[in-house]
C-alpha cells in the first residue's frame, strides 16, 4: 500500500514550492509532538538559513563594548552589583542600580534593539511605535508576562553605568583609555494590549535619548549582526553571545588563530559566564553553543582545538556584505 505525498497534500500552503516544516513533520510523523516554542524555532533557524543563502539578511547592530564583553547570562546573585568581563587588552565592568540590580540574561537584546534604532534613524534620539514592537522584533510573545519582563530589562539597563576601556604597554609607557557612560539618558515607554493601537492620544510616541557616551560608541564603532539570528538566539543567551563575539572575531582575523578558553585573557573571561569552575564543564557547554550557532551558520569556521584548551577560528563572514558598506571596525 502506497502512502500519499505529504508535499503533495501542503504544497499550495506556500509559494515557490518550499512548504512549511510544522505541516510536513506531522504528515510524516503523526506520533511526533513538537511543541508550538520548538517548532518556531526551527523555523526561525530555516528563515535564517535561507535569508543567508538569499542574501537578504535583516541587518542589525551592536556596540563594540557588549560584543567583545557579554553581559551576565544568569542571574546575578543577590546583592551582586558589579559584573566585570575582560578581552585581551579590553575591559568591561558593568555596575546594576541598587534598586534594580545588574542587567542579564535576555537583557541584552535592550542594548541590540537601541543600537540598530540609532544607526538606522541616525539619531541619539530614537522613537519607536510601541514596546511590543522590541516584542516581536525578538519573537518574544505578546503579554503581561513578557511586557513584565520587558519593563524589568528596561529599567536595569537604564540604571546600569557601564565602565570600557584599555590598557596596553607601547614600548616603556603605559597607555591607558577608560570611558564611563550610562546608556540612557531619558526614556519614556507604554504598552497597548490592543495591536492596532500605534499611538497614544496625541500622537505620544515612545522615545529613548541615548547618552552622549554610548552614541558616540555606536557611531565610531558599530558592529553588524544578522538580527533574524539574534531573533533566534534571544532565549540562549550564552549562545547569542558566542554568535556575536564569533560574528566580530572571524571577521577581523588575518587567518587560523587559537583563542585561549581558560586564564585572565581565555574565551571564559570574555563571555558572559563565569559560573563554571571546571574546565570540562565549560568546554561542554561551549560544544552546545557551538552547535547552536552552526545552525544559523553552518559556515561558521570555529571549533575546540584536540587539548580542549583553545579554539580555533578563521576569517569568514557571518554578516553577507549588502551594498558595499561595511560597518565592522
Amino acid at each position: 500500500m502506497s502512502r500519499p505525498n505529504p508535499i503533495t497534500k501542503h504544497q499550495h500552503s506556500t509559494s515557490g514550492g518550499l512548504e512549511r516544516i510544522g505541516p510536513l513533520l506531522v504528515d510524516l510523523q503523526p506520533d511526533y509532538v513538537v511543541s508550538k516554542r520548538r517548532m518556531r524555532k526551527v523555523e526561525s533557524i530555516e528563515c535564517v538559513r535561507l535569508n543567508r543563502e538569499g542574501a537578504r539578511q535583516n541587518l542589525g547592530f551592536s556596540s563594540r563594548p557588549f560584543v567583545l564583553c557579554g553581559l551576565p547570562v544568569k542571574r546575578p546573585a543577590s546583592g551582586c552589583l558589579l559584573h566585570e568581563r575582560r578581552n585581551g587588552q579590553f575591559v568591561l565592568q558593568v555596575t546594576g542600580h541598587p534598586s534594580y540590580g545588574l542587567p542579564w540574561g535576555q537583557d541584552r537584546l535592550v542594548p541590540i534593539f537601541l543600537a540598530t534604532l540609532a544607526i538606522r534613524q541616525k539619531s541619539p534620539k530614537i522613537t519607536f511605535e510601541s514596546a511590543a514592537q522590541m516584542l516581536d522584533t525578538f519573537a518574544m510573545q505578546q503579554g503581561g508576562t513578557q511586557y513584565r519582563r520587558l519593563v524589568g530589562a528596561f529599567q536595569r539597563i537604564f540604571g546600569a553605568t557601564i565602565f570600557f576601556g584599555t590598557d596596553s604597554q607601547r614600548e616603556r609607557a603605559a597607555v591607558i583609555h577608560r570611558a564611563r557612560f550610562n546608556f540612557m539618558s531619558e526614556a519614556r515607554i507604554w504598552y497597548s494590549r490592543d495591536p492596532d493601537q500605534k499611538l497614544l492620544p496625541g500622537d505620544c510616541q515612545n522615545v529613548i535619548v541615548l547618552s552622549d557616551e554610548f552614541y558616540r560608541e555606536i557611531q565610531d564603532h558599530p558592529i553588524p549582526t544578522d538580527l533574524e539570528a539574534a531573533k533566534a538566539l534571544s532565549s540562549s543567551p550564552a549562545a547569542l553571545d558566542l554568535f556575536m563575539w564569533l560574528s566580530y572575531r572571524c571577521f577581523t582575523a588575518r587567518g587560523r588563530e587559537r583563542v585561549p578558553l581558560f586564564g585572565d585573557f581565555g574565551l571564559i573571561s570574555q563571555l558572559g559566564s563565569a559560573d563554571y569552575a571546571r574546565p570540562r564543564k565549560f568546554r561542554e557547554k561551549l560544544e552546545g553553543w557551538l552547535d547552536l550557532v552552526r545552525t544559523m551558520w553552518p559556515q561558521c569556521p570555529a571549533s575546540i582545538d584536540k587539548e580542549g584548551t583553545g579554539l580555533f577560528v578563521d576569517r569568514a563572514n557571518a554578516v553577507l556584505p549588502t551594498g558595499g558598506t561595511d560597518a565592522h571596525n
